[in-house]
């Protein structure tokens, strides 16, 4: 055991000498670290869980524990591993436990070291059990933090891109990097080797669903699992109900369908957006829209003909308003007018509607202009709101009909991702 903490130890110092840009978070880690709660950082598989965790306890003395190291789960004994880490890590302040869900009963163990008045800082790639299994065994004691892929603004100061221009207008480097966001996504690994993406992010979506999804819950039929998974890919930005999934598919049942849907959303890889309904019984009968956690997924994996611009774009403000605080079910969905008009997004406020928001990656057309205005606002009428805003890939300006007034904007401004002047 000794062996095993001391190579992780090494493997730690030599991640932490390595260059990073620090992520952008609104959470100031030096009030989180003097919090004796837990610090729980979860999100998908390779988005820098780890190297957040290990930046913000950087010049601290802290040990180390990677589960994600066969070696130490199958030689796993409680009282030597804390024996040893005494040892390896003398006067430890702070105790980093790296993907700790691998760990067979973790949260009885967890909850037994911060009741030791150990100071810990978990990382998960679970969301259901994460969430659920910290709750129970845990619950008012830990702080959440949520991560996601790389943001457009986090890609472009990445590539060291900053604002030349006195106005509005993005040079052309900045266009660039926007565009190749738009297709190949926010992936650590792969924002400076785009030649990697396609092979990197296929072979990371294969093992998130047979590692994160068919292994955990012991899944036989791996075929439907898969079918499902890249059926959803393929659909991203569409209403789907599992009824017309099992049908499409031919999945075993319904049921069946559901849990899977449930068990490909745990990892962090696909969302399903609800349609908003005063009355929940309604809002749980409708189809609910299916995103994916980042687009290169879409690009590397997708059995798509031609490229949609428009759904990238959509599936990329979906993933922002993520980032912005906004949750599935709790302050962000889609709505559908008694007319069957749509409109993308919906946010909301405690019980309040807060903004309306409409995707559309080229709006110079007066047709389809007209299109995206009207759909706007009858939805507007029906849920009274006046907060309207159009989401563009380039175009910004303001619309005025009907007594509303609508901001168009493009997505980098949307998503803060390049400073105007």
């Amino acid at each position: 055991m000794n062996n095993i903490i001391q190579n992780q130890r090494k493997e730690r110092d030599e991640l932490l000498a390595r260059p990073y840009l620090v992520r952008k978070s609104n959470t100031d880690t030096s009030v989180l670290l003097a919090n004796p709660m837990i610090k729980l950082i979860t999100g998908p598989r390779r988005v820098g869980k780890s190297t957040f965790a290990l930046l913000m306890l950087q010049g601290r003395n802290f040990a180390y524990l990677n589960f994600d190291d066969n070696l130490l789960l199958s030689g796993w004994d409680e009282e030597l591993v804390m024996r040893t880490l005494d040892e390896v890590y003398p006067g430890y302040e702070y105790l980093l436990l790296d993907e700790v869900q691998n760990l067979k009963d973790w949260d009885v163990w967890v909850s037994k070291l911060y009741r030791r008045g150990k100071n810990l800082v978990i990382t998960g790639s679970n969301a259901k059990m994460l969430s659920s299994e910290m709750a129970t065994v845990l619950t008012g004691r830990y702080l959440q933090v949520e991560m996601l892929p790389f943001s457009l603004s986090e890609t472009m100061e990445w590539k060291g891109v900053v604002a030349k221009d006195s106005n509005d207008t993005l040079h052309a480097e900045a266009t660039v990097i926007a565009d190749d966001y738009l297709r190949n996504g926010g992936y650590p690994e792969t924002i400076d080797m785009r030649s990697i993406t396609r092979s990197y992010l296929s072979t990371l979506f294969d093992s998130i669903i047979w590692k994160d999804v068919a292994k955990r819950h012991n899944i036989r039929n791996i075929t439907d699992l898969n079918n499902l998974a890249l059926y959803l890919l393929s659909n991203f930005c569409n209403p789907l109900s599992a009824n017309d999934i099992a049908k499409e598919l031919s999945m075993t049942s319904v049921t069946t369908t559901r849990k899977f849907m449930d068990y490909l959303h745990e990892p962090y890889l696909f969302y399903y957006l609800p349609r908003f309904n005063n009355k929940l019984k309604l809002m749980k009968k409708a189809a609910t829209k299916v995103y994916v956690i980042d687009n290169g997924f879409v690009t590397s994996k997708a059995f798509n003909i031609s490229e949609n611009l428009g759904r990238l774009l959509e599936n990329e403000v979906f993933v922002e308003l993520l980032r912005q605080g906004f949750q599935v079910e709790t302050s962000l969905f889609y709505y559908r007018s008694r007319n069957d008009r749509e409109v993308d997004f919906v946010t909301r406020n405690g019980a309040q509607i807060h903004q309306l928001i409409q995707v559309c990656y080229d709006m110079t057309s007066p047709k389809t202009e007209k299109r995206e205005v009207t759909s706007l606002i009858e939805c507007a009428e029906e849920l009274k709101c006046n907060n309207l805003l159009i989401i563009t890939n380039n175009d910004e300006r303001e619309i005025n009909k009907d007594g509303y007034n609508i901001k168009v904007v493009p997505f980098v401004k949307f998503a803060s991702a390049f400073q105007y002047f």
